[in-house]
C-alpha cells in the first residue's frame, strides 16, 4: 500500500469538488463552534448558579432544633399507664437553641483532616426599631475572617469592610433591603431589640446584598460577641457550626456521623439544596444534546457529499481499481477525504468556538441579584474542547464509512463496459 499515492488521490478528489468540500467543512466548523460556545456559556452559568449555593452554604451544618415532646405528662402517670390518651396537644420542649459543649466540638472538628475549615455562627431574631415602628429582622453573629475565607462573605459586600465588625465595638452590617427601609447608610446608628427586651444601638459599617430580596430585607451581620451581648448570653453561646469539607461529596455521610457523635442536628448541602444540582444537570444535558445534534447534522452533510462524489467519480474509481488499487485502497481514499474534512472543520471550529466564548465573556451583564458579576459567565473547560474535537472526528468517520465501502465494492469491468 502506497500511502503517499493514496493521499495524493484523496487530495485530488477534495480539490476537484472544492466547493462541496468547503460546504461540508463549514458545516463541521459551525457545529463545533456552536458546541464550544454553548457548552462554555452553560458551564459558566452552572458554575455561577452553583457558587451562589456553595459559596454561602456550609457543606455540613450542625445546629439544635426544637423537638416536640415525645410524651404528654399524663402518659407518665402510673395511674393512667395502659390507658388510651386522647390528649394530642403535644408542645415543643422548652430549651435553648444553643449547641452545648460547642468549644469541645469545635476543637474536635479542627483535628479532623477531612475538614477544610469551620466557622461558628449565632442566629438571633430581633426587631429593628424605626421610630415607633418595629421591623422584623435576623442578626447573624459571625467571625468575619472565617466567613470570608470559607464562604466568600466579602464578595457580597457592596459597601464597607467586613473586618470592622471585629475592630469596631457594637457594629453591624445591614442587608441592603433592610438599610433602604430604615433609610440608613454607612456611619449611621440603628437600634435593635431582642425578643427578651434587650436593646442595643449599633453602628452601620457595611451593606450586604445577597441577591435574594426577601433575605436582604431582614438579614444583618454582627460579630459573635455583639450578638451574644444582644441576647444577654455568655461567650460560649452559639447556635450553629458551619463546616466546609475538602470533598463536598462526603457531606451526607459526615453529616450523619457528626449528628451521632455530637448528639446535634446536622444537615448536608446536598439535602439542603438538591434542586440546584438537578437544575445544573438538566441544563448541561440540554446543552450537550443541542451540540451533538448540530454535529450529527454536519455529519449527514458530509455523508451526502461523499455519496454524490462516488456517483460522479465512478469512472475514476474504476480506473483506480483497474490500475491496481484494491478495494481497501479505495476505501482508505474516501476515509481520508472524510477525515480531512472533519479535522479541518474541527480545528477551525475549536478556534472560532474559543474566540466566541471569549467574546461572550466580554459582554456586560449587570443585575441586582448578582452584584459581583460584571460580564456573562463562561467556563473555558478543556473537557469541552476534547469532546468536541473527538466527536467531530468520529462523526466524519462514520459519515464516510458507508460511502467508502460502497466505493470499494465497485466493479471496474461493469463501469468500463457501460461506457
Amino acid at each position: 500500500m502506497n500511502f503517499k499515492l493514496i493521499f495524493n488521490v484523496a487530495w485530488a478528489l477534495l480539490i476537484a469538488r472544492w466547493r462541496q468540500t468547503l460546504v461540508a467543512a463549514v458545516g463541521v466548523t459551525f457545529g463545533i463552534t456552536t458546541f464550544i460556545a454553548l457548552l462554555s456559556f452553560m458551564g459558566g452559568l452552572n458554575k455561577l448558579l452553583d457558587s451562589l449555593v456553595t459559596n454561602r452554604t456550609p457543606h455540613v451544618r450542625l445546629f439544635n432544633q426544637l423537638q416536640p415532646a415525645l410524651h404528654q405528662p399524663v402518659a407518665l402517670d402510673a395511674a393512667y399507664r395502659g390507658s388510651y390518651n386522647f390528649v394530642s396537644s403535644i408542645k415543643p420542649q422548652r430549651k435553648k437553641l444553643e449547641i452545648k459543649n460547642s468549644e469541645v466540638i469545635i476543637n474536635t472538628l479542627k483535628k479532623d483532616n477531612r475538614i477544610e475549615g469551620l466557622a461558628p455562627k449565632l442566629e438571633a431574631q430581633v426587631f429593628y426599631n424605626v421610630g415607633v415602628t418595629n421591623l422584623t429582622g435576623l442578626v447573624n453573629g459571625i467571625d468575619p475572617e472565617a466567613e470570608t475565607r470559607l464562604f466568600a462573605f466579602r464578595d457580597y459586600l457592596i459597601a464597607g469592610n467586613g473586618n470592622e465588625l471585629k475592630t469596631i465595638p457594637n457594629s453591624i452590617i445591614l442587608g441592603k433591603g433592610a438599610a433602604d427601609k430604615m433609610l440608613v447608610g454607612l456611619g449611621d446608628v440603628v437600634q435593635l431589640t431582642s425578643p427578651t427586651g434587650q436593646r442595643m444601638q449599633l453602628k452601620v459599617v457595611g451593606l450586604y446584598q445577597s441577591g435574594l430580596q426577601e433575605i436582604d430585607d431582614v438579614q444583618s451581620f454582627a460579630s459573635i460577641s455583639t450578638a451574644q451581648k444582644l441576647l444577654g448570653e455568655s461567650a460560649s453561646y452559639i447556635t450553629d457550626i458551619q463546616i466546609k469539607l475538602k470533598d463536598i461529596l462526603k457531606a451526607p455521610l459526615l453529616a450523619k456521623e457528626y449528628a451521632h457523635i455530637f448528639e446535634v442536628n446536622a444537615i448536608d448541602i446536598q439535602t439542603a439544596n438538591s434542586q440546584f444540582e438537578t437544575g445544573s444537570n438538566v441544563r448541561s444535558t440540554i446543552s450537550y444534546a443541542v451540540g451533538v445534534t448540530l454535529l450529527i447534522v454536519a455529519g449527514f452533510g458530509i455523508y451526502n457529499i461523499l455519496n454524490m462524489m462516488i456517483y460522479e467519480k465512478m469512472d475514476t474509481i474504476a480506473i483506480l481499481k483497474a490500475t491496481g488499487f484494491s478495494g481497501t485502497d479505495v476505501r482508505n481514499v474516501f476515509y481520508i477525504v472524510a477525515l480531512s474534512i472533519g479535522i479541518a472543520g474541527g480545528c477551525a471550529g475549536l478556534l472560532l468556538g474559543w474566540l466566541l466564548a471569549i467574546g461572550i465573556h466580554q459582554i456586560p451583564f449587570h443585575t441586582l441579584a448578582l452584584p459581583t458579576v460584571r460580564t456573562y459567565p463562561v467556563d473555558h473547560n478543556l473537557q469541552f474542547y476534547l469532546i468536541a474535537g473527538s466527536f467531530s472526528i468520529i462523526t466524519t468517520y462514520l459519515a464516510g464509512y458507508f460511502p467508502a465501502h460502497k466505493a470499494s465494492r465497485i466493479d471496474p469491468v461493469t463501469i468500463i463496459r457501460g461506457k
